[in-house]
C-alpha cells in the first residue's frame, strides 16, 4: 500500500502486457484484468488474447492499445471496408461480426439493468437490420484545415476535433455522400474558405445533407461562419442540375466558438427550406433544425413495437414527451382518443403541427417548451389526465421533476423509448420503485456498427383502477 492507504497499482504506463479479454464494456471496448486491476482495450473482443501497450493509468483502471492479437475471436472481421475506421470516432464496432454486435447490445442493456439492481426483467434479442449499411439519413461533415494548412472535409478523429479525410462513409446515405463531396470541391474551388477552428476564421464550417429514405428528397445545409458569404447561383445550378433530388438549399449561420453544429438563423437560397419523407403510412415535413430519427427504417420498427406493446384503446388519452416533429404522436393518433405532444424545439413544433395537417390528424395537440419546466402547467391545461405516456428523452434521460410528476399522476402505462440504456435503467428504477412494474425490454439496433442501442419498454401501473 502507498502512503495514502491505497493499493499500489501494478500496471505501468508505456509498458506492454499480455491480456485475456474477459468481456466487452458499455462502449464495446474489451475488458481484461492484471492482478485484479481492470484494463479497458478498445477494439478487443471477448475471448481474445492480446498484447497491449498501456497508454493511460488511473487509480481504478488503465487503458491499453492493441499492438498484437495473439488469439483472434471468430467474430472479428478481418477485411474492413473503411479506410478511416482506425481513427474515426463514429463506428466503434466495425471490427465485429454484425450479428455478434446485436448480442453485445442486448448484453449492454442487461448489464445496465443489473447495475441498478433491476432483476427479473426479460431482455429480448436485439432487432437488427437486414442491410446495416448506408442507413443514416442525416450526414454532417465538418470542414476545416489540416496540419499542412489545406482545406479538409471528413469526420472527427475519436475524442478530438482533428478532421480525418474520408472518401465515403459506409453508414451514410450514398447520395448524401456524393452531394457532400461535390459541394466541398465546388465551393473551395470558387473562393469559399474552409473554417479554421484555431482562430475562428474562414467561412464553411459544416456540410449537412438530409435525405428522405422513401421520398428520396434531399436537403443541403451549409453551416457558415460569416453572414456576408455569397453563395452564387452557379453553385445552386451545379448541385440541383446534377442532383435532381435536392429540393432545397439552406444557409445556417453559426458565428459562435462552440461544439454545437447549427446556429439559430437560417436563410433559404433554393426551394422551400424543408423536405418530406414517408414513415409508415404518414408523410412528414423535415426542416434543417428539427429532429427526425436518423435511421428511419428502424424508427418504423421501433414505433410499431412501442404501439403494439402499449395496447392503446380508443378511450385512451396519450401524452407524448419529447415529441420532435410529431412522429410517434401521429402514429399513435390512429388508436387513441387524443394525443398531446411536448417538444422544446420551436421549429420542430411548427413541423409537428404541419405534419398533423398534412396527414389529416385532428385528435392531436402540440405544446412548445422544456418538458421539465412546462409539464405541470400543460397537464393543468389538458384537464383530462393522460392514462398513457410515451417518453423519448435525449441521452441524459428524464429529469427528476418529470419522474416525480409521472409518479404523481400515475398513468396506467409509461412507454419508455431510450437511446441510452444507462439512463433508461436509472429512470426505470425510480419509477418501478414506487408504483410500476417492468416485465420486458426490447432492444432495437438503430445505429449499426456503433455501441449505441435503442430500446423500448412498457412500464405498467401495478394497481390501476
Amino acid at each position: 500500500m502507498d502512503n495514502k492507504g491505497d493499493f499500489v497499482v501494478s500496471v505501468e504506463k508505456n509498458k506492454e502486457y499480455v491480456l485475456n479479454i474477459e468481456d466487452n464494456g458499455f462502449n464495446g471496448e474489451g475488458i481484461g484484468k492484471i492482478d485484479n486491476f481492470t484494463i479497458f482495450v478498445p477494439k478487443a473482443i471477448k475471448g481474445e488474447v492480446v498484447k497491449v501497450l498501456i497508454i493511460k493509468v488511473t487509480s481504478s483502471y488503465a487503458i491499453g492499445k492493441i499492438i498484437d492479437i495473439i488469439k483472434k475471436s471468430k467474430y472479428r472481421v478481418q477485411d474492413l471496408d473503411c479506410a478511416t475506421y482506425k481513427r474515426c470516432g463514429g463506428c466503434n464496432l466495425r471490427h465485429m461480426d454484425y450479428n455478434y454486435t446485436l448480442d453485445l447490445k442486448r448484453d449492454i442493456v442487461i448489464n445496465c439493468l443489473n447495475k441498478e439492481k433491476i432483476y427479473g426483467v426479460h431482455v429480448n434479442n436485439t432487432i437488427g437490420m437486414g442491410n446495416p449499411y448506408n442507413y443514416r439519413n442525416k450526414l454532417q461533415y465538418p470542414v476545416g484545415i489540416d496540419k499542412a494548412g489545406k482545406p479538409i472535409m471528413g469526420v472527427y478523429a475519436r475524442k478530438s476535433h482533428e478532421i480525418i479525410k474520408n472518401g465515403f462513409c459506409g453508414i451514410q446515405n450514398l447520395n448524401a455522400n456524393l452531394i457532400a463531396q461535390d459541394t466541398f470541391r465546388y465551393l473551395l474551388e470558387n473562393g469559399i474558405k474552409a473554417y479554421n477552428e484555431e482562430n475562428q476564421s474562414g467561412d464553411l464550417r459544416h456540410i449537412v445533407v438530409r435525405n428522405g429514405n422513401i421520398s428520396n428528397e434531399a436537403m443541403l445545409v451549409l453551416v457558415l461562419n460569416n453572414k456576408k458569404v455569397s453563395i452564387k447561383k452557379d453553385f445552386i445550378d451545379f448541385i440541383t442540375n446534377k442532383y435532381k433530388n435536392v429540393k432545397t438549399i439552406v444557409l445556417n449561420y453559426n458565428l459562435k466558438n462552440t461544439n454545437v453544429i447549427f446556429g439559430k438563423e437560417n436563410k433559404i437560397i433554393f426551394g422551400d427550406g424543408y423536405i418530406y419523407d414517408i414513415l409508415g403510412n404518414y408523410k412528414f415535413k423535415i426542416s434543417p433544425l428539427s429532429f427526425y430519427q436518423v435511421n428511419s427504417v428502424q424508427a418504423e420498427v421501433l414505433y410499431e413495437i412501442a404501439i403494439e406493446n402499449a395496447n392503446i384503446s380508443s378511450n385512451d388519452l396519450v401524452l407524448d414527451l419529447y415529441c420532435g416533429i410529431g412522429t410517434i404522436g401521429i402514429f399513435v393518433s390512429k388508436y387513441a382518443k387524443m394525443v398531446y405532444g411536448i417538444e422544446i424545439v420551436e421549429d420542430a413544433i411548427k413541423d409537428a403541427n404541419e405534419n398533423a395537417k398534412i396527414n389529416n390528424i385532428e385528435n392531436i395537440k402540440f405544446f412548445c417548451g422544456d418538458v421539465e419546466k412546462i409539464l405541470d402547467n400543460t397537464l393543468n391545461e389538458i384537464k383530462d389526465k393522460p392514462n398513457i405516456v410515451f417518453v423519448d428523452p435525449p441521452r441524459k434521460g428524464l429529469d427528476k421533476n418529470t419522474i416525480n410528476i409521472l409518479n404523481k399522476i400515475k398513468p396506467k402505462k409509461i412507454v419508455y423509448i431510450s437511446c441510452n440504456p444507462a439512463t433508461f435503467a436509472r429512470d426505470v428504477k425510480l419509477l418501478i420503485s414506487d408504483s410500476y412494474s417492468l416485465n420486458s425490454v426490447q432492444p432495437v439496433d438503430m445505429f449499426p456498427f456503433t455501441s449505441n442501442v435503442e430500446c423500448v419498454a412498457v412500464l405498467e401501473l401495478k394497481n390501476y383502477q
